[in-house]
């Protein structure tokens, strides 16, 4: 699946958090949200991810903007690891990789000569009429909260107008 481009409709979501509360895209008209792909909890660039958007996560909201952090793992371990690290947003389980695969995170990976299907670090800015503004393909993990803050402020000016 290829990923969606700035100006389409946000593939929907409607996925469960650590508690099995089911949150859908859809329900977050009226409101931003960055949703980001990341691999797997607890590991070294998904915990700096997860931690600069955590220390970032009250300039988010001031912006009246939600984070919303999917992997394919389950519940438990989303919710060890947002204790650990204190993360303040919500993290989603898309185990059977489902809205990955919609959004062109799902892809062929390869690590030391070995080939698999796998997450691919992305992050999509859907705004509150439910459109993609900015999509972030293939994401460097360190810094790049700070990136997605400066695009949502820059969104929410332009959309002011």
């Amino acid at each position: 699946m290829t990923v969606p481009e700035p100006g389409a409709l946000a593939p929907e979501i409607a996925l469960p958090d650590d508690s099995g509360t089911i949150h859908r895209l859809a329900d977050q008209r009226g409101r931003w949200t960055i949703v980001y792909f990341y691999p797997a909890d607890d590991t070294p660039g998904c915990t700096t991810e997860a931690c600069q958007f955590r220390d970032l996560h009250s300039d988010v909201t001031d912006t009246g903007a939600d984070v919303w952090g999917i992997s394919p793992d389950g519940a438990t371990s989303h919710r060890r690891f947002r204790e650990k690290f204190d993360l303040p947003f919500t993290l989603l389980s898309d185990e059977d990789h489902a809205v990955a695969d919609r959004y062109g995170a799902w892809q062929l990976k390869t690590n030391y000569g070995r080939e698999y299907m796998g997450i691919v670090r992305s992050t999509f800015l859907v705004d509150p009429d439910g459109r993609l503004v900015r999509t972030w393909p293939k994401v460097k993990a360190d810094g790049h909260a700070a990136e997605v803050l400066a695009a949502l402020a820059a969104a929410r000016a332009e959309r002011a107008g």
